[in-house]
């Protein structure tokens, strides 16, 4: 079993919806329900709509043992919706409706204590698209332990400067490939290497923990000044969807928990497969799984991982 962290997620929850059906979402909601299936004590700060779906995404967070007092209701703002398109892979391309709900989180007494308490915060870009939640935000990093930033950018929601903002206020930070090079190139970096891209980013922010994922290539992790690489797992993709968000709530349960950082990043990237050929955000995930994605790995048994 692993630790108990207790972690807080900030940020937008919403439903995905697809063509023929809709699935609860959001990136740092994805985060959490991951978080909480590997023995996280997890808590959500977010808002809601006074409307059926605001009540069926708070009642799946109290039903997966999620702490939602930091989950507000807004008589005047709608829970949050975005349309999601797949493309012949199975990537997803995402209409987010504004405003929404999560676009006016306020701070509260309630919040400052439950990060104040908390071992980490995680958080995203989208969340900042919107004054009142950037500035709640960034009053609750000011309160936070630990800071992890996942970058997540969705055109057109972000600006350089709310990027930026968020990266500094970062203890660990995690990109996509592409995301890496734009943030970079946008901070001036004439580098074309990823992994020289890696450390300028680490320098100009002074972070010492940065993950960047590469889809079906893996991923590499930089941790206390050494690289670590996966180089992805073969399988077919459903839709990627929560892949990312169930890969770094893997990574950091595994690397704050004190596990070697290899381990860490080959068990995420199982986690991030597993998820991708699989249909929604927050599939069940046995051991069983997982052991048969690490079987070339030479690690001790995974007995130690919950069943979801």
């Amino acid at each position: 079993m692993e630790t108990k962290l207790k972690a807080v997620c900030f940020g937008e929850i919403l439903f995905d919806v697809f063509l023929e059906h809709k699935k609860i979402g959001g990136a740092p909601l994805n985060v959490a329900s991951r978080l909480k299936a590997l023995g996280g004590d997890v808590a959500m700060i977010s808002a809601v709509g006074a409307d059926a779906n605001g009540e069926k995404l708070t009642n799946y967070l109290e039903n997966s043992g999620i702490n939602t007092t930091g989950i507000e209701i807004k008589e005047a703002y709608p829970t949050g919706i975005v349309n999601v398109i797949l493309n012949e892979k199975g990537n997803a391309s995402y209409d987010i409706q504004y405003p929404s709900a999560w676009d006016k989180i306020e701070i509260s007494a309630v919040t400052k204590t439950i990060v104040e308490q908390a071992d980490f915060l995680v958080y995203g870009s989208l969340s900042c698209r919107d004054a009142v939640s950037k500035k709640t935000l960034l009053e609750l990093l000011a309160l936070a332990k630990y800071k992890i930033f996942d970058v997540n950018l969705r055109v057109p929601h972000y600006t350089k400067k709310n990027v930026l903002d968020l990266l500094q206020a970062a203890d660990f930070i995690k990109f996509n490939d592409e995301e890496l090079y734009e943030i970079c190139e946008g901070l001036g970096s004439e580098i074309k290497s990823l992994e020289q891209n890696i450390k300028f980013i680490a320098e100009q922010t002074n972070t010492d923990t940065i993950c960047v994922t590469l889809g079906a290539h893996g991923a590499i992790l930089y941790y206390n000044k050494k690289f670590y690489h996966n180089s992805g797992f073969k399988v077919h993709v459903v839709d990627t969807v929560g892949s990312g968000d169930s890969f770094l709530a893997s990574l950091i349960i595994k690397l704050l928990s004190g596990k070697d950082p290899q381990y860490a990043i080959d068990f995420a990237s199982a986690i991030g497969a597993i998820v991708a050929q699989s249909e929604g955000a927050n599939p069940i995930i046995s051991s069983s799984e997982i052991e048969s994605f690490l079987s070339g790995f030479e690690y001790q048994s995974l007995t130690e991982v919950v069943q979801y």
